[in-house]
């Protein structure tokens, strides 16, 4: 009888599980392992299993760690990272290392010392680690080694400098790993700690290692507390700091102009106008334009933070007079006032003092204050009273008034002159410009963390605010006559000329100076040359050539058409969004030492369901691979984005960290029920890119500014598309002739 054999069950290949994880596992002197980890074992067991597989006794007392450059432990608290095809390492567990380690450097052989102090420079990286030797009081070992320990060798310095100097330079940067993961508090070193960092600031000046991270030390001292801000004032000064920039390694430099900034935006009120004044006469400002921006090499992008970072904190000090009001009873700040009169007009007779005169010279002044284009002609120091920008304005009209006088009398008398609704009163101008630069240059702000926008030109003059104001108010005196010879209309509202005139007058003067500013000039006459090619005539072309960039129709048809294809625009945007994720960003880890901080890099997969993101060691060239990336979060994980003063990193303190523009740039992934994902974006393109992108991924509206912009342009660039088959019917010069009546009239239906 026939057999009937069944058919073979074709197998299929399942997916691994998601919390099964294949990894490669070495020890030293073994083939590796090839081995699955179930990511839902606890982290001990899997330990156990993989020393079982080498018969290894004692488990508790060894670790896994990634095999790459980095060493990092692996822990139940980042166990998630490990990814499929990871070659990772079986090691003595942090423990063990730091006990090991914290016995190491206390060898009495140099070369051990000197060896264990570079393991501990690398492992002080990992926080695991970290953790572990500070536990060991391993903070206040190294601390001890540097205040006490550095003397045992100083009669083996002259004949083993390299060793000795690579040891310093080894305690030192392990030092500033251990301290850079916020564990122990900077308010706990001694006096001769700081006296010993300070002092190698001096004593090994030719040494870069140990001189970057004395200046590292030092920075952070200052900045995270006020106790060793008084005592390291008080160890260092700026005469010792100076020869350090007139070298010609740039990231001593940068180092130098750190510490700068930090003992000066740590120093109280006071204080800082004193630092101002020493700062000049040490020729700070000189030092620096001559051996930073104008040497013959490229700004990286922490110099030019830090050239941001003290320009900001010098036009801060203009802040104190810009909130002072004038008291119209001082003599001293009305004799100011009689000097701008004097200079103006001393060329007229002046009455004696007699009684009998007294009147007729307080007429005098009232007129000449009115020439002068103060609005209170009686008492002008009234018109001081508003801050911003009280007495700061003031000052600035004496400035011109005695570095530039041909051209402040110039500009007096000529106003003077005119038709009374027609003047550019120099008074009231001079205070609104004041005011304006002051926004501008946001005076009175604190510096952001992420900014590198300094101005080359501001360090090439004692008193650059001064001179920029100067070359400010001749830019608005002369572009008041443009626009009032160009405004004609005006003429049939003279009573409110003068007002309008002169507030439009300000928002040509400050687009000018915005305008002018992107270009960056390298000096104040370049940006005085700048401005002479942005007339008003030119503003207009500007504005004019833009206007028909972004033309919106406003007739019936062309907005049904606007809201037909709206849709497939918003489509397009939400794809660009979405490619430029795929692409991924590299942001920055901010720390306290921010030339120090690493990189992170994220994107989206192709697939649009995985972001991927991961630690870099420096900024990459491109994109960066998606198996390179350590971790990764599900895009149905997330549950929400944040931004600004929402998320959970902008809501630390910090000297730093409120500050508007950080503030901006701000946005956190909350997903699961405590996890996040912090950003601060590079700048406010990508800021608006990446929080369109990730709420069109959670399908709610895109609704950044970039957003906004890039749909007008589409969609008049699109309507300017459909539209251009009209653009090219010839239109006849003449009207087309009119038709011969009709022979008849049938053809017309009488509605009644």
């Amino acid at each position: 009888c026939p057999v009937f054999l069944a058919p073979k069950s074709r197998s299929v290949a399942m997916p691994p599980p998601a919390d099964i994880v294949k990894v490669a596992i070495e020890w030293p002197g073994a083939f590796p392992k090839l081995m699955e980890i179930d990511q839902k074992k606890p982290l001990s067991s899997i330990i156990k299993e993989v020393c079982d597989g080498w018969s290894l006794a004692n488990h508790d007392q060894y670790a896994l760690q990634h095999a790459d450059s980095s060493n990092f432990y692996i822990t139940e608290k980042n166990r998630n990272e490990i990814k499929n095809g990871a070659i990772l390492r079986l090691t003595t567990s942090p423990a063990q290392n730091a006990q090991q380690l914290h016995e190491r450097i206390q060898s009495s052989s140099m070369d051990a010392k000197l060896e264990a102090l570079k393991d501990l420079a690398n492992y002080s990286r990992d926080v695991t680690f970290a953790q572990e030797f500070i536990n060991l009081d391993g903070i206040s070992l190294l601390t001890q080694m540097v205040e006490s320990g550095t003397e045992r060798y100083q009669k083996l310095q002259k004949i083993m400098k390299p060793c000795f100097g690579d040891m310093l330079s080894f305690t030192l940067t392990a030092f500033v790993e251990l301290m850079d993961h916020g564990i122990v508090s900077w308010d706990t070193f001694s006096v001769a700690f700081i006296k010993k960092i300070a002092s190698y600031v001096n004593k090994f000046a030719s040494d870069i290692s140990i001189l970057q991270r004395s200046l590292a030390i030092l920075e952070s001292m200052v900045l995270n507390s006020h106790d060793l801000y008084q005592k390291v004032a008080q160890e260092i000064t700026i005469g010792q700091l100076i020869p350090h920039l007139q070298g010609t390694d740039q990231e001593i430099q940068t180092y130098t102009i750190a510490v700068i900034n930090a003992l000066f935006l740590k120093a109280p009120d006071d204080k800082r106008q004193e630092m101002a004044n020493i700062l000049a006469q040490k020729q700070l400002r000189l030092i620096i334009l001559t051996h930073v921006i104008r040497a013959q090499r490229d700004i990286n992008n922490e110099m030019a933070h830090q050239l941001y970072v003290l320009q900001v904190l010098t036009f801060n000090l203009l802040e104190d007079r810009m909130m002072t009001k004038m008291d119209p009873q001082d003599q001293a700040q009305r004799d100011i006032i009689f000097e701008l009169r004097r200079i103006a007009f001393d060329a007229e007779s002046e009455p004696n003092n007699s009684s009998g005169n007294i009147e007729k010279r307080k007429s005098m002044y009232t007129r000449d204050y009115k020439k002068l284009g103060f609005i209170n002609h009686v008492n002008p120091a009234m018109d001081f009273t508003q801050t911003p920008p009280g007495m700061l304005a003031l000052d600035n009209m004496l400035y011109f008034a005695k570095h530039h006088q041909d051209a402040y009398i110039r500009i007096v008398l000529e106003n003077s002159s005119r038709e009374d609704k027609h003047e550019c009163p120099f008074g009231r101008s001079s205070i609104e410009l004041t005011k304006m630069l002051c926004e501008i240059l946001k005076v009175g702000e604190l510096p952001s963390e992420t900014c590198n926008d300094f101005h080359p030109m501001f360090f090439t003059h004692d008193r650059s605010f001064e001179e920029f104001f100067c070359i400010c108010i001749q830019l608005l005196n002369k572009t008041w006559k443009e626009m009032r010879a160009t405004s004609e209309d005006f003429n049939k509202a003279r009573i409110r000329l003068g007002r309008d005139l002169q507030g439009r007058v300000m928002q040509v003067v400050k687009e000018q100076i915005m305008r002018a500013l992107t270009t960056k000039p390298s000096s104040l006459d370049q940006f005085k040359s700048k401005l002479q090619n942005l007339s008003y005539t030119e503003i207009l072309k500007i504005r004019q050539s833009e206007r028909m960039n972004q033309e919106d129709f406003q007739s019936r048809p062309i907005l049904e058409l606007k809201e037909k294809i709206q849709p497939e625009i918003l489509e397009l945007i939400k794809q660009q969004r979405l490619n430029r994720l795929v692409e991924g960003t590299c942001f920055r880890k901010l720390n306290s030492r921010r030339r120090q901080d690493n990189f992170w890099y994220c994107r989206l997969s192709p697939n649009h369901k995985v972001l991927h993101y991961g630690d870099l060691e420096e900024s990459p060239q491109g994109e960066v691979p998606h198996d390179s990336l350590q971790d990764k979060l599900p895009v149905a994980d997330i549950k929400a984005v944040v931004t600004g003063k929402d998320c959970p990193h902008m809501k630390e303190k910090g000297a730093l960290k409120q500050n508007k523009e950080v503030l901006e740039l701000a946005f956190s992934i909350l997903y699961d029920s405590s996890g996040q994902l912090n950003f601060i974006a590079p700048d406010k393109h990508e800021y608006s890119v990446w929080t369109d992108g990730l709420n069109a991924l959670l399908g709610k509206d895109m609704l950044s500014e970039l957003t906004r912009n890039d749909l007008d342009t589409l969609l008049s660039m699109e309507i300017k598309l459909r539209l251009l088959d009209l653009e090219n019917i010839q239109i006849p010069d003449a009207p087309p002739p009119i038709p011969k009546e009709p022979s008849n009239y049938d053809f017309v239906y009488d509605c009644n």
